[in-house]
């Protein structure tokens, strides 16, 4: 059998283009979603600014920064509401991102000139510029590059524009080129962390797309597997048994966690069923063995299926339900599994245009071929026994009465009994058909027969009809066999299992292949691009294939992950609804999360410039910047070390608690805490050791050193910025502990900011001189500093709130998607064994492999073999044994012990030591199974030991049928005995059918092992005198028979196999 997995679509199968629906998918359920929060915040910011500028002096000498605000609101008030109703298509997506981020900066600019003018103090807008730079990277639906562009001309734009109006480009001054320089290092500390968390939401952009699509693709893989199930198992058995057997089938795969079905110790299940007022039809081809005798492997298998596709056509069109094929036998039943009142005359129409299909397959081809047809009309059981290689058969007196018509038939003639005639209503004309004297059985059950007159056997066809017989010396010289192929092949039968990926069902039956076209045989594995012309339902379910994906992907959307409703997660906030699943994520490994430490790291490197080049160098500032420095140091060393000592066996024990940074939480949330604090608190802790400016009176000189203070606040605005930013770039960790840690520091700046360092600063609120003179130091009018400290503050806290809110979201349904991933994988994988234990129960293993393996296989599948041990095995006691009454049932108690006897044969088909046989079919109550099947062609003659093995393994599961029957025997209180018949050599072996595909094997050797059995002795193994010779060379012992008459061979020295010796010698039990 193919590997596991060889069920799966190919990795480029047809569907829509990935990239297309990864931008669809960044679109819906990404850009939408953060372009919402970006419009939430940036409408709040607005708002804000307006009430600040009416709360603090005269709205009339702020009109340019009012105006901006309030057009910049309704800009994104209106930008707002189509996004919300998702009325902002791809294109005009990225137009919006640039309008937004113009408007952004626009006011920006105007804030700065506007400050600029009244000489404000923090006229520079530091801290607005390095919002707009995180949140072009973070929140605004652009590339990696749009990005990194607006990032990069929003810094330098800035800087060359605060470098204009300082004078720095006019009159150089070392403290504006130290300032600028500071700038510069916060803007890029704003574009890096920026660009990081942009490519660690794009990484987990396409994870999470990633199994998304793979999640989509197993539910549409387990649906084509349910498909094929169905197909499949409609191609062995009749809808209402097989869905009973399917749901068996399912539950003890899951119960036992193999494919393999493993028995218990009460009864077998039994799927038979009673059904009354049927006709049985029974059909033989006159001159078929003849026939089969010329012809090759190949045009065997054809003819057959020709033949047969071409019966079950008939059968469809005349409401019948073939049953099974036997060698070149056909039999089916009209009134299964609901029940028609025209079940005779459906039946006798059946078997006219069958004798009809072969007399024109006579006039042809010239060979001398016909058709022989018996029906009966009665009650029947019908269903399936045994545990493997299910087939679909009926069972009762009336089935056998039928089969005896056809045996007591005439060729050309469709012979009825009395009781199918009663059944016609006069649809046909009939006459005497005498069968009593063609078989004893009718003669002594006194049971009347009759000819049905082919109504078209009256009128003289039209010549288009007739096809004249092939002329020609060309013709002449075609062997039979050729000629038969030849015109079959013009049938156009579908060849088997050409429907298992058809998009039509089995059940909603065949249409004609027109021209002889034939359909190509698609195996289980190949998915060729549909035919979206074919069929209304194929285009429909190609087309929601789009439609799943994309309605998937619109389902991923967190637009609006707090409100609304999911199965998954509870209404408000992103946990999920089962505890255990929430404990899983908590605890699951975080890869990568040594890169977060690395951000931060280097988020302190540029607080720690900043610091350098404004602030003043006090001894503190070393100390609390060393001590951090050192913290950090240790943390990063800790994450990587098992990188960079890998070289070193002595820090092993460093290197394993390496490992576990990603793996285990509490060590890696320990770090996380350490890290933000550290940078939250160096952000501000050397604030309050810089001595204020002195506040003694209001006109009093100032010092240059005191002129910066002012100044610096700013500055430390944007280290407490970039600290929140640190808390954000680790993307995983716990979103209410990133709440946590940014609320109370939060609140510590404000405090600090507000109130512990309000009373210090006044240089700012009132005029100040130098040297007598009004000084031009900035004059704080109603732009007050502290208020916009406050709001840059709370402005990237509520950003970077929302924005920790969608990452965490967008972290959940990652790992959500891999958990419904892998349980529909598992659940793919439980239907991937169902269908290759069905395809097993229908084919050999080597024979399935042929139809579902990678290679693209269009021929019919036929194999011939030199040497195969062929085994007949009948209890002719059941015969006896069966009766039809009330009390067992009409008989259906009997075929529950009959189920019981071949289910425990089939049991020993597992056992190792018969790996080699191979149960082909039941026929009644005769078992027939066959060794050497698996031997690849033309190896046969390589191995000769092998071959004389087969035949040993044969006897040797022939004696273990033999005592399987005993013990049931003893258990149920009967006598059965075993009658074996084993022959060996060359055989055929073959899929024919459409509808029902079956695999088969034929030739001399079957037949005579045949005849082995059924002129055989109870409780003895027959077999020829060929096998016989083998099996004494192998150690058996044998018992010469003497010379039977064998129908169709005429005398044949025959020979009983020693059973009794035989369990203590023989090559099988080695």
């Amino acid at each position: 059998m193919p590997a596991k997995g060889c069920y799966f679509l190919n990795e480029g199968e047809e569907g829509p283009d990935q990239d297309a629906l990864y931008e669809k998918y960044r679109l819906t359920s990404q850009h939408g979603p953060l372009l919402l929060t970006l419009l939430l915040v940036a409408i709040a910011a607005c708002i804000a600014l307006i009430v600040i500028a009416f709360s603090h002096g005269d709205p009339s000498s702020h009109q340019a920064v009012l105006g901006t605000a309030f057009l910049i609101l309704a800009v994104f008030v209106a930008l707002y509401v189509l996004a919300y109703a998702e009325c902002l298509v791809r294109r005009w997506l990225r137009a919006s991102a640039l309008l937004i981020w113009a408007c952004l900066v626009t006011l920006g600019y105007v804030l700065v000139f506007d400050s600029w003018m009244k000489k404000a103090c923090a006229w520079e807008q530091v801290p607005f510029f390095l919002f707009v730079i995180f949140v072009v990277y973070t929140l605004l639906p652009l590339s990696m590059q749009g990005a990194a562009v607006l990032g990069v001309v929003s810094s330098t734009s800035h800087l060359l524009v605060l470098g204009t109006l300082m004078g720095d480009f006019s009159m150089p001054s070392v403290q504006v080129g130290l300032q600028l320089l500071a700038n510069s290092v916060i803007f890029l500390c704003g574009n890096l962390t920026g660009a990081f968390h942009k490519l660690q939401l794009q990484d987990a952009s396409r994870d999470l797309f990633t199994y998304t699509v793979k999640c989509i693709q197993i539910r549409r893989k387990l649906r084509i597997e349910k498909r094929q199930q169905e197909n499949l198992l409609l191609s062995i058995l009749p809808a209402h048994i097989s869905m009973g057997m399917k749901l068996t089938i399912i539950e003890r795969l899951k119960e036992r966690g193999d494919r393999r079905y493993v028995p218990d110790n009460n009864f077998h299940s039994l799927y038979v069923k009673r059904h009354q007022n049927v006709s049985i039809l029974y059909a033989d081809i006159v001159g078929f063995t003849r026939l089969a005798s010329d012809c090759s492997p190949k045009e065997l298998v054809v003819v057959l299926n020709e033949l047969f596709g071409k019966f079950d056509q008939i059968a469809k069109a005349n409401e019948c339900m073939r049953i099974k094929i036997l060698g070149d036998c056909y039999y089916c039943v009209s009134g299964l599994p609901v029940s028609l009142p025209t079940h005779a005359r459906n039946c006798v129409k059946m078997g006219l245009d069958m004798c009809e299909a072969i007399k024109q397959v006579r006039e042809a081809t010239g060979v001398d071929i016909s058709m022989r047809v018996g029906i009966h009309s009665g009650n029947v059981l019908c269903g399936v026994i045994g545990l493997r290689k299910w087939q679909y058969d009926v069972w009762s007196h009336d089935v056998s009465l039928a089969n005896r018509m056809e045996a007591a038939g005439v060729p050309g003639r469709v012979h009825i009994t009395e009781a199918t005639l009663n059944h016609l209503d006069k649809a046909y004309e009939v006459e005497d058909g005498h069968g009593q004297q063609r078989d004893p059985y009718l003669k002594e059950m006194n049971i009347r027969t009759y000819l049905v007159i082919d109504p078209r056997s009256q009128q003289p066809p039209p010549p288009s009809q007739h096809l004249s017989k092939p002329k020609g010396d060309a013709a002449l010289k075609m062997r039979a066999s050729v000629r038969m192929t030849r015109y079959l092949e013009s049938w156009g039968a579908a060849r088997p299992f050409a429907h298992l990926n058809h998009r039509e069902s089995v059940s909603s039956g065949e249409t004609p292949v027109p021209n002889g076209r034939r359909p190509k045989a698609i195996p289980l594995r190949r998915h060729m691009a549909p035919d979206r012309s074919a069929s209304p339902k194929g285009r429909s379910e190609d087309d929601s294939y789009d439609d799943e994906m994309l309605s998937a992907i619109e389902g991923l959307s967190s637009t609006r992950p707090c409100c609304t409703k999911s199965d998954d997660f509870y209404t408000f906030g992103s946990i999920f609804l089962e505890k255990g699943f929430e404990r899983e994520y908590r605890l699951a490994p975080i890869p990568r999360a040594r890169h977060y430490f690395a951000c931060a790291s280097l988020v302190f490197l540029c607080i720690l410039l900043v610091h350098v080049l404004l602030m003043p160098r006090t001894p503190a500032l070393g100390v609390s910047f060393g001590l951090v420095a050192c913290v950090l140091g240790l943390g990063l060393g800790l994450c990587f070390a098992d990188q960079f000592l890998r070289c070193c066996p002595a820090w092993a024990t460093l290197r394993a608690i390496s490992e576990r940074v990603e793996t285990h939480p509490l060590l890696r949330v320990s770090l996380a805490i350490l890290t933000v604090g550290s940078l939250l608190s160096i952000a501000i802790v050397n604030l309050p050791l810089v001595e204020p400016p002195g506040n003694e009176t209001n006109q009093r000189v100032v010092s240059s050193s005191e002129k910066l203070t002012c100044a610096l606040l700013p500055y430390y605005t944007c280290s407490c910025m970039l600290a929140f930013i640190a808390c954000s770039v680790f993307l995983r960790m716990s979103l209410e502990l990133k709440v946590v840690l940014l609320t109370v520091a939060l609140v510590a700046y404000l405090v600090l900011f507000n109130t512990l360092l309000c009373p210090h600063w006044h240089c700012c609120d009132h005029p100040t001189t130098t040297n007598g003179t009004l000084s031009s130091l900035p004059v704080c009018s109603w732009w007050d500093l502290q208020a916009m400290v406050s709001f840059y503050l709370v402005l990237f806290y509520t950003t970077l709130i929302m924005l920790s809110r969608q990452i965490d979201y967008y972290c959940r349904l990652d790992c959500l998607w891999k958990k419904k991933f892998k349980k529909e994988h598992e659940e793919f994988e439980t239907m991937e064994n169902v269908n290759r234990l069905l395809l097993e129960n229908v084919l050999p293993a080597h024979v399935a492999a042929y139809f579902i393996g990678d290679k693209l296989n269009e021929d019919w599948y036929h194999q011939s073999y030199d040497c195969v041990c062929v085994m007949f095995a009948s209890v002719p006691d059941f015969k006896v044994f069966y009766t039809e009454c009330d009390v067992n049932k009409e008989g259906l108690e009997c075929l529950r012990l009959l189920n019981e006897i071949i289910a425990d044969f089939d049991e020993l088909l597992l056992k190792p030591k018969f790996s080699s046989v191979e149960k082909i079919k039941t026929i009644g109550s005769t078992y027939m199974a066959a060794a050497g099947l698996s031997v690849p062609s033309g190896h046969e003659n390589q191995d000769l030991e092998r071959q004389h093995a087969h035949i040993g393994t044969t006897v040797e599961f022939s004696i273990a049928l033999m005592s399987k029957l005993d013990g049931i025997n003893r258990h149920s209180f009967n006598s059965f005995r075993l009658r074996v018949g084993i022959n060996h050599g060359p055989v055929i072996a073959g899929v024919i059918g459409a509808r029902k595909p079956q695999y088969d094997i034929w030739g001399n050797t079957v037949n005579v092992a045949s005849r082995m059995e059924s002129t055989g002795e109870l409780g003895k193994i027959q077999v020829t005198e060929e096998t016989c010779s083998i099996l004494q060379g192998l150690g058996y012992s044998c018992e010469c028979r003497g010379l039977i008459n064998v129908k169709g061979k005429g005398e044949l020295r025959t020979y009983f196999v020693c059973t009794d010796t035989a369990k203590f010698q023989g090559l099988g039990l080695n």
